[in-house]
């Protein structure tokens, strides 16, 4: 009798140390910054401005007109985070929604060019605290590691659970008014004065070269890790990484080998999550069996639409239909099919080496970004099914 109330205790201590990491896993973080980049909400501050000609609007109208429920977590977040901005009055609970002054320059087409972009600097990172700090130590220079980065935004005050946030938000915010600009063949932060002068001039043209899909070795990323068996593979702890693959010398492998090697794993990495793509599985067995295992189980899923394979496609409306976190990325000279064209997507730039191998970091950060917010919302996940038939929901039996 003893034994067994002591083996019930220590399952009672288990399933409770279980839940105390799951409640953990799962805690906010505490922010003083949008949780969003700022290009994000811009898109649903244009949708709103077109709407109502820059009037107030009621807010389930609104979202009626954009296809969007008022009430799913996605929808929250977009009204939260435009308040947050400055581009907006009103909450999520409001009856009317209404752009503020500074809002309604930012996305009036008879705004020109130029006051619409000061706009848009002072509201996505002059009236950003922790957004200024950081562009005001560091203009004129290169973009620092993004480690440097974390380090200054804990100086000035940021938790340490917020500051990796606070930096992919800042670079991307700063990429998209241009105070992010390419010179001299790095990333450096620009002046507010120099990005706005920048606006109406020609743009620089990239330098020729050989096209970056053929073979470079002194870029070449270094070797996909070892192999994860589908057995030991921990879906909580995983993400899978749908790619085109093809043979072992094709221009397919080439590709997703680059894009898991350099951009993928490090942005997973920072996450605690262990990458696996298709042909990394082995487990004697059907393939597709375990392909579709890892795509109804595992915690996030990321795909690489380039080069538009239909597996990819296949797989991808898989995971759509379990409505599970996912993020997307393509190549720049692909274009985003239009069934899925509304979901946030990372565009690389893979034309030649000098547009690809500078940004790099930022790509890091730009899809770091997009698994943040992934994971930490995933009942918000919003897919061209779940926008059509909110309360269609696929479960695990």
């Amino acid at each position: 009798m003893a034994r067994k109330a002591g083996a019930t205790s220590g399952t009672i201590a288990a399933a409770n140390e279980k839940v105390e990491r799951e409640v953990a896993r799962r805690k906010r973080t505490v922010r003083s910054f949008p949780a969003a980049p700022f290009e994000e909400t811009i898109d649903f501050v244009k949708s709103m401005f077109e709407f109502g000609s820059g009037e107030a609007v009621r807010r389930l109208s609104l979202f009626d007109h954009i296809g969007k429920s008022p009430d799913s977590g996605g929808s929250r977040m977009l009204v939260t985070n435009a308040n947050k901005y400055g581009l907006i009055k009103g909450n999520y609970a409001s009856e009317t929604l209404e752009l503020t002054q500074d809002g309604v320059r930012t996305v009036d087409p008879q705004i020109p060019a130029r006051d619409q972009l000061r706009a848009k600097i002072k509201l996505s990172i002059e009236d950003i605290d922790i957004f200024a700090k950081l562009h005001e130590r560091f203009v004129g220079r290169a973009l620092p590691a993004k480690t440097a980065l974390i380090d200054t935004a804990i100086e000035f005050g940021e938790s340490k659970d917020a500051a990796p946030e606070a930096v992919e938000t800042f670079i991307l915010n700063a990429r998209y008014v241009g105070l992010l600009a390419m010179l001299s063949g790095a990333e450096r932060l620009v002046s507010k004065d120099a990005a706005v002068d920048a606006v109406q001039q020609p743009a620089g043209q990239m330098p020729s070269g050989t096209p970056f899909s053929s073979n470079l070795p002194s870029t070449t990323p270094p070797a996909v890790g070892a192999v994860i068996t589908a057995d030991h593979a921990k879906f909580e702890a995983t993400c899978f990484y749908i790619s085109p693959i093809g043979a072992a010398d094709s221009e397919y492998r080439q590709h997703s080998d680059l894009f898991m090697g350099t951009l993928i794993e490090p942005a997973v990495a920072s996450f605690g999550l262990s990458l696996v793509r298709a042909d990394q599985i082995d487990k004697p067995g059907m393939i597709t069996k375990q392909i579709m295992e890892f795509l109804v189980k595992a915690r996030l899923v990321i795909v690489d639409m380039s080069y538009h394979n239909p597996n990819v496609f296949y797989e991808l409306a898989i995971r759509h239909m379990m409505r599970l976190p996912i993020v997307q990325i393509v190549r720049k000279a692909d274009t985003i099919p239009f069934d899925v064209n509304q979901m946030r997507t990372v565009i690389i730039d893979t034309s030649d080496i000098y547009s690809f191998a500078p940004r790099i970091s930022t790509y890091q950060t730009d899809i770091s970004s997009h698994i943040r917010r992934a994971l930490e919302a995933p009942e918000a996940v919003e897919t061209p099914i779940s926008i059509f038939f909110p309360t269609l929901r696929a479960t695990l039996a």
